[in-house]
């Protein structure tokens, strides 16, 4: 089981070593993490996600306030209402939460989905930067995840970023 999941590192390795032996190769490594976290573009995506969340938010708690508004209603007058006055409030306390229970499960797709949009948007940027980086650094591999160790000499993710933010800059 071990072996199998080493696998790729020994075909990359062996690929790597026969590709090298005969001429001058070059080698680096990203940390895909780290470009993702201090790039400006994943702030900025994190930023606009939270404002749309945020409204949505607001407007889930205030329906919740109403039903809560509703079921204490219900708790301090109910002895004084008629049996068809508690009910019809029943059937509307039942009703908005059925709706806000709805609303809630379609709000945490919305944010998955657009998490996910995100997130995709994002790994197609790092990785066509990634590409110019390692072209105009003239390096023939570069290696991301599933890593144990590297040396900081072959770590382009400084550049990648720096990249990324004049990217972002220029926009």
């Amino acid at each position: 089981m071990v072996l199998n999941a080493l696998r790729p590192a020994f075909i990359g390795l062996s690929l790597v070593l026969g590709v090298a032996h005969g001429s001058d190769f070059r080698v680096a490594v990203v940390d895909p993490n780290r470009i993702v976290e201090q790039s400006p573009q994943y702030e900025s995506a994190g930023a606009a996600l939270q404002r749309e969340v945020e409204e949505r938010e607001r407007i889930l708690r205030e329906q919740q306030d109403q039903i809560s508004a509703l079921q204490g209603r219900l708790e301090r007058e109910g002895a004084l209402m008629s049996e068809q006055e508690i009910q019809l409030l029943q059937n509307d306390i039942r009703s908005r939460t059925r709706k806000i229970k709805y609303a809630r499960d379609e709000f945490q797709e919305d944010f998955a989905l657009r998490q996910n949009e995100l997130r995709t948007k994002l790994a197609l940027q790092v990785r066509e930067v990634i590409v110019d980086v390692a072209k105009a650094e003239k390096i023939d591999l570069v290696i991301s995840e599933g890593l144990v160790y590297f040396s900081p000499r072959i770590d382009i993710s400084a550049q990648v970023i720096e990249r990324l933010k004049q990217e972002f800059e220029s926009k």
